[in-house]
């Protein structure tokens, strides 16, 4: 059974910093590539950042030069580090493994605010 569980999620004040998790299961990870979407109150889920099986990352405009996605295989873990964020980043994110399959974590919140 695949598991894609996600933590890291919260308040941070705009300028802070967070960094997101999400441990995989039930896939060989370094196969995928992975992925980190966001779905704001009556928005569209939208991706956010990727990294390939390479370790080719790609990244949203509205996020470049903020968030880095890395992956660690050795532990089924992809980050997400979110410096500098915006009220405008506040949203659920989600965790996404695609391959020959497609995979969706729960979501963790995470709240732009002072």
């Amino acid at each position: 059974q695949v598991q894609l569980v996600e933590s890291g999620g919260g308040l941070v004040q705009p300028g802070g910093s967070l960094r997101l998790s999400c441990v995989a299961s039930g896939i060989i990870f370094r196969r995928y590539v992975m992925a980190w979407y966001r779905q704001a109150p009556g928005k569209q889920r939208e991706l956010v950042a990727q990294i390939t099986s390479d370790l080719s990352p790609n990244y949203a405009d509205s996020v470049k030069g903020r968030f880095t996605i890395s992956r660690e295989n050795a532990d089924n873990t992809v980050y997400l580090q979110m410096n500098n964020p915006k009220p405008e980043d506040t949203a659920i994110y989600y965790c996404n493994a695609r391959y020959i399959s497609n995979h969706w974590g729960r979501g963790t919140q995470v709240t732009v605010s002072s």
